[in-house]
């Protein structure tokens, strides 16, 4: 596309976006809180402890397990998890040509995941130079999804306005977090974790628009870009 505007903004988010992560992810923390003696199914994982951030997740644990975490517990999930992730983890299918059929729009990832996983990441699928500098956790800002902060202020460092944002996401929380940000949402179930039922959520919590792949949000993504309806105006 030649007409591509250049002060829009398309914003990623990226377990289960980019990074097809969420099933080796999971699995490590169902192990790992099984392992304090609360059985825990990849499922219950997902239910219980997905799209938060670290420290809501631990919260959550020890919630569950009704005692303070052992020491030393959030660096192990953590030692863990990355490595795992580093053993076995794969781009969420259809990626790279999404990536390649919009060169000129800006793009960012705004993520609930931890600066030094989403490096780690980004390293291990070869895609650092695809994203950076613009990649932000939601460590960053005061509150994680599904409160907009993270979005609003990945926005405001590229210096795009939230209306001339669209945001690629797979959870309900953060598409609630994308819309309570003013933006425009495509709720993507591509990743390997998505499960029935799943697009129905995203509607739910506010999607736009809902993609089954990255050649639908391709699509999508066209008519946002050429000022059809579905595009904001002004951008």
């Amino acid at each position: 596309m030649d007409d591509q505007p250049a002060n829009r903004l398309l914003i990623f988010d990226f377990d289960g976006v980019v990074a097809d992560s969420e099933v080796v992810a999971n699995d490590v923390l169902a192990e790992a809180v099984s392992e304090l003696g609360v059985p825990t199914s990849r499922e219950d994982s997902y239910k219980r402890y997905m799209g938060k951030r670290a420290p809501e997740v631990l919260a959550e644990i020890a919630r569950a397990i009704g005692r303070p975490l052992p020491e030393g517990f959030p660096e192990a999930l953590q030692e863990r998890t990355l490595a795992a992730l580093g053993k076995d983890l794969k781009v969420v299918a259809g990626l790279h040509d999404y990536l390649m059929a919009f060169p000129e729009p800006q793009r960012c990832i705004a993520s609930s995941s931890s600066p030094d996983r989403l490096a780690l990441c980004l390293e291990v699928l070869g895609l650092r130079d695809q994203f950076r500098p613009h990649v932000y956790s939601a460590s960053m800002v005061a509150r994680g999804k599904p409160a907009p902060d993270v979005f609003l202020y990945a926005a405001e460092q590229v210096g795009v306005a939230p209306s001339c944002c669209l945001v690629l996401e797979d959870g309900p929380t953060g598409v609630e977090a994308a819309i309570a940000a003013g933006m425009t949402v495509i709720g993507l179930t591509a990743a390997s974790h998505i499960q029935a039922g799943h697009a129905a959520r995203l509607v739910a919590a506010g999607a736009h628009h809902v993609a089954d792949s990255f050649a639908d949000a391709e699509a999508i993504t066209r008519r946002w870009l050429s000022g059809l309806p579905e595009a904001p105006q002004g951008c």
